[in-house]
């Protein structure tokens, strides 16, 4: 199971005189302790469906056409959505790109839980977060410039040296 939590808690009615009266249903996103908001027509979720027959076997959407715009039809159409994307995040080991594209997730790890280096399930927040911090810190080059009081001389550095541009002479 992935660490994506979905839900559409509201919706909202949009008109505007250019087309007729459209509904926006608020998504809810939730992965990795961070929340983000996606607000998508029902039209999106059509075409997303439509994209992801071509990759998976998605569930059963909601119906198209909907009789009439009472709150209780709409209430029907969000629930039915919201279980839609569940239904997807839950059946599906891989969540292919387009779907996360459709909730502006950053794309994760396509492997299988199996063959991963880490699982999701088990991952803490602490450890998801990229740490980077230098091995080793040197305030001058120590290859191109040599130390004036450095009395042991890089032994190493030295015999690749005369390995590479000097392969005939022989060592002291």
């Amino acid at each position: 199971m992935h660490t994506v939590r979905i839900s559409i808690p509201s919706f909202r009615s949009e008109d505007n005189s250019i087309e007729k009266g459209y509904t926006v249903f608020k998504i809810e996103v939730l992965m990795n302790g961070r929340q983000h908001t996606v607000e998508k027509r029902y039209s999106e979720f059509h075409a997303l469906h439509k994209m992801l027959k071509k990759s998976i076997r998605p569930p059963e959407i909601p119906s198209k056409h909907v009789r009439n715009w009472v709150p209780k039809v709409l209430e029907q159409r969000r629930h039915g959505l919201e279980l839609y994307l569940q239904t997807i995040i839950m059946e599906n080991e891989v969540l292919p790109k387009i779907f996360l594209d459709f909730l502006n997730i950053r794309h994760f790890p396509s492997l299988p839980k199996t063959e991963s280096c880490g699982s999701f399930e088990t991952e803490s927040e602490e450890s998801s977060r990229l740490t980077h911090q230098p091995a080793m810190l040197f305030l001058r080059d120590p290859y191109v410039f040599s130390s004036a009081h450095d009395t042991f001389a890089n032994v190493v550095t030295e015999g690749v040296i005369h390995g590479v541009f000097y392969p005939d002479l022989q060592p002291r």
